[in-house]
């Protein structure tokens, strides 16, 4: 008499539910720490100036700087202060292109030497066309 071996014919089987699960916490990982738009972390309180609408200039490039003087260029941050450095950031995100609009945003409680020091890089890299933001007065 013949046994048979039933383990001979189980079929291997892939179980996919924990693979199911790496994905998703993967996905809520990638979500969660992605930032969205570098301007909504960076809170400027630009200053003020009677109201004038005057829209920005198309196509132009964006140079932030924060109450504790730190440089954004783009959406990337410059991590030294010194004129080389934000020069060379400028330079990168600009390319070859010295003609185009520059809208500088400044928080009103910026020191005044990292504004000079913005417009300095520039004025050295050829920039002539430097917009300063600024926020219309409240009404009172």
């Amino acid at each position: 008499m013949r046994i048979r071996d039933e383990r001979a014919y189980d079929e291997p089987e892939i179980n996919l539910v924990p693979l199911i699960d790496v994905v998703l916490v993967l996905i809520i990982f990638f979500v969660i720490t992605t930032t969205f738009e570098a301007r909504s972390t960076l809170q400027l309180q630009l200053p003020t100036t009677s109201d004038q609408n005057v829209p920005p200039p198309p196509k132009a490039l964006s140079v932030l700087i924060n109450a504790d003087g730190r440089y954004f260029i783009g959406n990337n941050e410059v991590l030294r202060t010194d004129v080389e450095s934000v020069k060379q950031a400028i330079a990168e995100a600009a390319g070859d292109d010295r003609d185009q609009p520059v809208l500088l945003r400044a928080d009103a409680n910026t020191a005044y030497q990292a504004v000079i020091t913005a417009q300095d890089a520039l004025a050295q890299l050829g920039f002539r066309r430097i917009a300063i933001a600024t926020a219309p007065e409240p009404a009172q």
